[in-house]
């Protein structure tokens, strides 16, 4: 055994090139390190309101129809924020999404939806690009405040409680199937599925 950690500690101190073996351990180390405080400080950078309203097509449009929304303002205090609804909590999840969004940014990089006009013509089709998202996903975000488990019926609309009660605690349904439009305009619904 001794043997062993003889030469294991031969190896750690054995010079590369121009580097011992411990040194560029402890050095790979260290740079992990601040790679990964790096690359978590701008992770969370991109998840914040002010982020996603930096671009003046989120704050000229569907930032504006959200403070009129009992998202924005109601009688709790309780806000969502963008990254709220359109990130999801969890880190692995959270990642996937961030790499999805590389491709928003392909779109603010191109003047996709850089006039009013613009976003209107495509409203429909990110609209429903971030229902089927939210679909696939079981209304992930949602859940991340509306937690099903602990809904008192009671105090709901009948409709609500009804709807709530049945197809969303057998699975049939997710949040975002009823709730288009919770948070921002609706595009036109002709030919969406359910309208």
């Amino acid at each position: 055994m001794k043997d062993i950690l003889v030469k294991a500690w031969q190896t750690i101190r054995k010079p590369s090139v121009h580097y011992s073996l411990g040194f560029l351990t402890l050095g790979g180390f260290i740079a992990g390190i601040i790679f990964w405080g790096g690359f978590n400080t701008a992770l969370e950078a991109t998840n914040t309101e002010t982020f996603c309203i930096s671009c003046h097509e989120m704050e000229d449009n569907v930032y504006e129809e959200l403070k009129t929304t009992i998202h924005f303002t109601n009688r709790s205090g309780v806000r969502a924020t963008c990254p709220d609804c359109h990130v999801p909590h969890n880190w692995t999840d959270k990642i996937a999404r961030k790499m999805q969004a590389s491709k928003e940014v392909w779109g603010k990089i191109f003047g996709t939806i850089n006039t009013r006009e613009k976003f209107l013509a495509n409203r429909k089709r990110l609209s429903e690009h971030e229902w089927a998202r939210l679909k696939a996903n079981d209304s992930l975000e949602c859940r991340n405040c509306h937690n099903f488990d602990y809904m008192d019926f009671s105090v709901q609309s009948q409709r609500a409680a009804q709807m709530h009660s049945t197809s969303l605690a057998s699975g049939e349904k997710t949040c975002i199937d009823c709730h288009k439009g919770i948070a921002h305009r609706l595009p036109d619904m002709q030919g969406v599925e359910g309208w």
